[in-house]
Parts: C-alpha cells; structure tokens; sequence
C-alpha cells in the first residue's frame, strides 16, 4: 500500500529541502535533536550512518502516525587528512577550517537512512573536492558574505563566491550540498515505489 504512505525528511536543512524537492517527492520535514558528536572508536564512514540512523529513530518518536510514515534523514561532514571538519562555532573557527582546505582535495560524506515498519536501508556517498588557493582577504570576504556556520567544513559548494574556488569533483556534486540524491532515489523507491 505504498500510495498510503507519507515521506518525512527528519531535517531543517533548506538545502536538503531543496534537493529532495527536485527529486520530486512530496514530503514534509521535521526535526529532531541528537547529540551529533562522532565516536572515535567508529570510522567516519561508519558514524555519518550511525548519526543519520539516531536521527530517523528520534524522528519517528515525533510523527503522528508511524505506520503510515517513511523516514529520510541524513549527517554530512567534510573530512581532511582522516579528520572530519563539523559546522564552525564562529568567524575565527570557520576562517581557520577553509585556510586547511586551500589549494588542497578534502572528501565529503553523507550517511543516510531511509526507515519504515522495521525495515531500514542505509548507506553513504563519497565526494572528493579540491580547491583553488584562496587568500586570506577571499576567505574572510567569503565569510562575511555567506556566513557558512550551519555547514560542515564551513562552507557551501553551491554558493557563488565559492564556486570561483572549486577546482574539481570527483562523485555527486549532489552529496557535498548535502543529500546524495542517487543513492537516496534508489532506497526510497524500496519503500515508495510509485513515487520518482
């Protein structure tokens, strides 16, 4: 009985709104508070997925009507040199974690889960990108101009100060803005197959 179903996209992200939008899906969003901090005992593979799983389960204990819901949820984070680079506390944070990533390749993930009546599918993207240098005075105009601090890394791929940056992708340009559309098509459609 797919067509009864409702897809919740457990995130406030406006960029994960978007792309899921695109992908043409009805759904409506939600979101629910977890405690985001990696374990270290986990490899980063393995904690995007375990984060995007504990933020589905929370989500699930919010909607109305569990059985007649289809939860999507995602973490991305950027990682250099096997560290992961979370979303920047302030200016000085942010300027410090885009000076790294100057004239360099860093990678991007995203962990996520699709769940619904005890089944759940997850899995996650990989995205290699690599910057052109940026001086100091671009870095800083960057941040007063886009403000990145809700995004992993401290920045957005897809804004336009940034864009004069990027070198190259290897992967789903889709997974570094955050949902790597592809693959979440491909367990949503386990779950809702009339749907895109």
């Amino acid at each position: 009985m797919a067509h009864t179903l409702n897809l919740v996209l457990a995130s406030q992200s406006p960029r994960r709104r978007e792309l899921l939008a695109m992908a043409g899906y009805p759904f409506e969003t939600l979101s629910a508070d977890i405690d985001e901090t990696f374990d270290p005992s986990l490899t980063v593979e393995e904690n995007v997925m375990e984060i995007s799983v504990r933020k589905a389960a929370a989500a699930l204990e919010l909607v109305a009507d569990p059985g007649t819901t289809v939860l999507l949820s995602a973490d991305t984070t950027v990682v250099l040199d096997g560290a992961p680079l979370g979303k920047p506390a302030d200016a000085a944070e942010a300027f410090g974690m885009l000076s790294k990533l100057q004239g360099r390749a860093h990678e991007v993930l995203t962990g996520f889960t699709v769940m619904h009546g005890g089944r759940r599918v997850t899995g996650y993207a990989r995205t290699v990108v690599g910057f052109e240098p940026m001086s100091d005075e671009e870095i800083l105009r960057y941040i007063r101009t886009m403000k990145p601090f809700d995004k992993a890394g401290s920045y957005g791929i897809q804004d336009p100060i940034l864009a004069c940056y990027v070198r190259g992708i290897e992967g789903c340009y889709y997974n570094v803005v955050g949902l790597p559309v592809s693959k979440v098509c491909a367990a949503l459609r386990q779950f809702l197959p009339g749907h895109a």
